[in-house]
């Protein structure tokens, strides 16, 4: 099956369980259709570069999926659909990289410097 990178940003408004359970269900929609999710990684409320549907911030959450194309054309559907998703990306790839993200390695090395300091 084709390997998948998959992001979608989600409302501000949300807790970030409650972002982190949207990517749950959306990932069981794709595990419902014959695909699977390799890797999930919720990546926190981040700014947007611009505003959204009048939101200067969103929750971004990023899926990596082994999926047949009727699965990835679900999974968008239902985003499409869903009023907590504002904008979503799919990208096909050759490979899924086993590490974290840059994202959240950038996230982990930003952490442990704040903790180094008295």
């Amino acid at each position: 099956m084709p390997l998948y990178e998959h992001t979608f940003i989600a409302r501000p408004d949300l807790s970030a369980q409650q972002a982190q359970s949207l990517a749950e269900e959306l990932g069981a929609i794709v595990t419902a259709n014959g695909g699977e999710v390799k890797k999930s990684e919720y990546w926190g409320l981040r700014s947007l570069a611009y505003r959204l549907k009048k939101h200067r911030k969103a929750h971004y959450v990023h899926l990596n999926l082994d999926a047949p194309a009727a699965a990835l054309a679900e999974l968008e559907r239902n985003e499409r659909i869903h009023d907590d998703v504002v904008r979503y990306l799919t990208v096909k790839i050759d490979k899924i990289d086993p590490e974290p993200s840059i994202v959240m390695q950038v996230k982990s090395s930003r952490d442990d410097r704040r903790r180094d300091r008295p």
